[in-house]
């Protein structure tokens, strides 16, 4: 299969968090691969750093800062470390996550904070910080990654599904306060997608799978790679009219 290549992210910066691994690794290569300047946060040392070296052997070298989003002080430092070495943000893809299931009986007022922590609070002050930055480009594209788990009412992740719900309505009001600074906001709904991880703890054989992609139109599984050139379509110049949009790349799945 051949796929587009986007000139107009030639030489922009992109700050992608989450990236050393799963559908976050498919963003940091994407954006690598159509020329643009990569910064990617995340915790995983080791996962980042063989990342950035292997990408480095083809391309421009991503730059990786090690990052705990969930420390806000943290994150705002490690943007600021960014700038520097990169220039101002032209896109953003807020992709970090952690879907852990949790009995909703049972759940914490403690794990619930974690999941806020993990899944949205990060993604609200990530763009916060970015921002000012497109402002002073006169154009942006902020990218945030839901899930198509509110829409369908997966059991174990009320709290999960609760964040990735209000990842929509953020993108909803951040593009029309961002608007007139040409600055674009949408969301990706990823349906299934088998990465890694999600076969090591949910779809651990072919009957699992089968399953998944059962409630499909189409009969293939989704890769990372297919969430990714969704999100290198909307921080090129290509979407330029395109915002407050969140669009669901979910293989046609059965249900709402």
């Amino acid at each position: 299969m051949s796929f587009t290549r986007y000139s107009s992210l030639n030489g922009r910066t992109v700050v992608i968090t989450g990236g050393a691994s799963g559908i976050g690794a498919a963003f940091v290569r994407g954006f690598v691969e159509n020329g643009a300047k990569v910064a990617f946060l995340d915790l995983q040392q080791d996962a980042g750093t063989a990342l950035a070296d292997a990408l480095g052997r083809d391309f421009v070298k991503p730059l990786f800062v090690r990052c705990d989003l969930m420390d806000i002080a943290a994150l705002r430092a490690a943007l600021v470390t960014v700038r520097a070495a990169l220039g101002p943000a032209a896109a953003l893809v807020n992709n970090a996550a952690n879907d852990q299931r949790y009995d909703f009986a049972a759940i914490t007022p403690e794990e619930f904070d974690r999941t806020v922590a993990v899944n949205f609070r990060h993604v609200f002050f990530t763009a916060q910080a970015i921002a000012p930055q497109m402002k002073e480009l006169g154009f942006g594209s902020i990218i945030n990654l839901s899930s198509v788990s509110w829409m369908r009412g997966i059991p174990q992740l009320e709290a999960y599904a609760s964040m990735k719900a209000a990842i929509v309505g953020f993108t909803s009001v951040l593009a029309r306060s961002l608007g007139p600074h040409r600055i674009r906001v949408n969301a990706i709904a990823p349906g299934t997608v088998l990465t890694e991880r999600q076969r090591t703890l949910w779809f651990r054989d072919e009957a699992a799978v089968a399953a998944a992609v059962a409630q499909q139109c189409l009969p293939d599984t989704i890769a990372p790679e297919d969430i990714a050139n969704l999100a290198l379509f909307l921080a090129a110049d290509d979407s330029r009219m395109i915002t407050k949009q969140c669009l669901s790349v979910n293989a046609g799945t059965a249900g709402p």
